[in-house]
């Protein structure tokens, strides 16, 4: 996998969010396994508990095309004015890492929360999800 295609695609993924009320634009990539790459964008909603976050958008896009299986995800986000080179790493929220945890190993699954192309910060979802509860304990 190259991460620096994984990030760009989040970073572009970001410059379609749709966010007037809070302009916190996140992007977001995901990796399948079958090696496609799906983006997502978050938007916001007037109904504030309507606002889909960037990566749930990409995981149920990548869902409706069939893709059931993920091995990582990047993630760009920040205010509207920040274009080059964000101020801070955009981690996922807890429905987030829920949600990806439905399409992955926790142990093997990728995030990667980046700045720019060349700063950025990996993990596994284990590492942000400890003691996950998934697919596995319900059959």
């Amino acid at each position: 996998m190259d991460i620096k295609e994984l990030v760009s695609a989040a970073i572009a993924a970001r410059q379609n969010a749709y966010a007037p009320y809070s302009e916190y634009l996140v992007g977001a990539a995901i990796l399948c396994d079958d090696g496609s790459i799906v983006t997502g964008c978050n938007v916001e909603n007037a109904s504030y508990g309507a606002t889909v976050c960037a990566e749930r958008c990409a995981a149920f896009s990548a869902a409706a095309q069939g893709k059931r299986s993920f091995s990582a995800i990047a993630i760009a986000g920040g205010k509207s004015s920040e274009k080059d080179e964000l101020s801070d790493y955009a981690y996922p929220c807890g429905v987030c890492r829920q949600v990806l945890r439905e399409f992955s190993d926790p142990a093997k699954l990728k995030v990667i929360v980046a700045r720019s192309i060349s700063d950025y910060r990996e993990y596994t979802l284990e590492e942000l999800l400890p003691n996950s509860f998934g697919p596995d304990h319900v059959k």
